[in-house]
């Protein structure tokens, strides 16, 4: 009679998904739904509704916070069709568990252990404790940056779209921008425009540059800002670590687009231009300048800056800037002659500089690997390949103009991408090798040279 228990209880644990599958599984059925949505007549303005590749790419750009597309935003799809769009990229800004904790607590109901965890897994909370608080402030803070973002947008696209279409647009980019999204309804102007005709107006470019930030920080560090306040030492190591490496990677790029990249544009536009051009790679995709005029350096760094994306726990997707920091300050430590890395006065552990590893090299495979494949199919310059892919996986929308023209099988690929790069590429090793127990046997040790 034990055994018979024993076994139905293991049968019933073999049964229940980890916090990985059910991250997966959540993006993929709310891409599923919205892709089914997305083909509806009513959501299309030919009345026929999109075929199902450019409702399932477009889903899965919204969802994943890309903003890479193959029909223009404005002109191809109907209020229904934004509409879907726009509630995709808000689900997929805050995240599939965070969304259905907050109905959850609204409507009621009480949250167990397993969403506690399931939701720590899922925005990369530090601990259990207060997990249910956090979600409040989640949901708080992402209504006040989205309705205040629109706010300071709104006369400006009130006087050039009209009162209610100006209101809509307001909504619309300020959503987009604060969940890192990068779709936009400039097509009205000129298809696949992007903000190019806002370069220089100062109440667009900095609601959108600020949204872009707050909202690629992460949530985590906002809580730890509210706080703590202006007490920095009182902030977590994360929190510390994620500010820092934000400011180098926005300032030092800035500077570099300055002097080298738009240095023919009035110094007005060039100044505009180069601080939104080193806000929006953080996975955001909106652009102000058109970058097929970027130098192959000027493309190069935005690349780089695609992939490392921004921060943990935040609606931005990429290997996150934690992780590019890890990795120099492990490499600062080998160079010191150091057993361990570490940042302000802490030691990071040897897993954490293992995990930085081996993301790293995840992100950088699959970015080369797909723009490699995508050169040969498409018969197209590598580095212009290398940009699409990093824009995919690092989900930013940014593009070089070639998403629309690819073929099916390059769409597909640009779709694993995206969908890889916001659920994370660790969550989904863990949620394939979910319930396996690793071998914790030492081998024999051996030397291995290297360098």
């Amino acid at each position: 009679m034990k055994d018979i228990s024993k076994g139905v209880i293991m049968r019933k644990n073999k049964r229940q998904l980890s916090s990985s599958q059910i991250i997966i599984l959540g993006f993929a059925a709310v891409i599923l739904l919205g892709s089914l949505m997305l083909t509806f007549p009513v959501a299309t303005r030919d009345g026929k509704g999109a075929s199902f590749t450019d409702a399932i790419f477009t889903a899965t750009s919204a969802v994943c916070v890309t903003g890479l597309i193959v029909q223009d935003t404005a002109t191809y799809w109907t209020g229904f069709g934004q509409g879907v769009i726009l509630a995709l990229i808000q689900i997929g800004g805050m995240g599939v568990v965070t969304v259905a904790v907050a109905v959850s607590t609204i409507s009621g109901k009480r949250i167990g252990l397993k969403q506690r965890n399931l939701m720590q897994d899922s925005i990369s909370a530090p601990k259990v404790g207060g997990i249910v608080r956090l979600t409040g402030f989640i949901i708080r803070m992402t209504i006040f940056f989205e309705l205040m973002g629109a706010v300071i947008m709104a006369p400006t696209f009130c006087k050039e779209f009209g009162i209610w279409k100006g209101i809509w647009y307001s909504m619309f980019h300020s959503i987009s921008a604060f969940c890192n999204a990068g779709f936009d309804l400039m097509g009205v102007r000129e298809q696949y425009s992007s903000l190019t005709h806002f370069m220089n107006n100062p109440a667009i470019n900095m609601a959108i540059m600020s949204l872009i930030v707050i909202g690629g920080i992460g949530f985590t560090t906002w809580d730890d800002i509210k706080v703590n306040k202006h007490h920095i030492r009182r902030y977590r190591m994360q929190s510390k670590v994620i500010l820092a490496t934000t400011a180098l990677l926005l300032v030092l790029p800035a500077l570099y687009f300055f002097f080298f990249e738009f240095g023919d544009m009035p110094m007005k536009d060039r100044i505009w231009s180069s601080m939104f051009q080193s806000v929006t790679p953080r996975t955001a995709g909106f652009n102000t300048v058109d970058l097929t005029l970027l130098s192959e350096v000027g493309i190069a760094l935005t690349i780089v800056l695609m992939l490392v994306g921004g921060s943990p726990g935040s609606t931005a997707g990429g290997m996150k800037t934690t992780t590019l920091a890890v990795m120099f300050a492990n490499a600062g430590s080998v160079f010191r002659r150091r057993e361990h890395a570490h940042f302000f006065g802490r030691r990071i552990a040897d897993q954490t500089v293992r995990t930085a590893a081996t993301i790293l090299i995840m992100y950088l495979t699959l970015a080369l690997g797909a723009g490699f494949i995508i050169s040969r199919v498409e018969d197209l310059p590598l580095l212009t390949c290398l940009f699409e892919t990093a824009s995919a996986v690092g989900t930013v929308g940014l593009s070089l103009g070639i998403t629309p023209n690819l073929s099916l099988v390059s769409q597909g690929i640009l779709i694993l991408l995206m969908y890889l790069g916001r659920v994370g590429c660790l969550t989904l090793v863990f949620a394939a090798i979910s319930g396996h127990q690793g071998n914790t046997a030492r081998l024999p040790q051996e030397k291995l040279t290297v360098g």
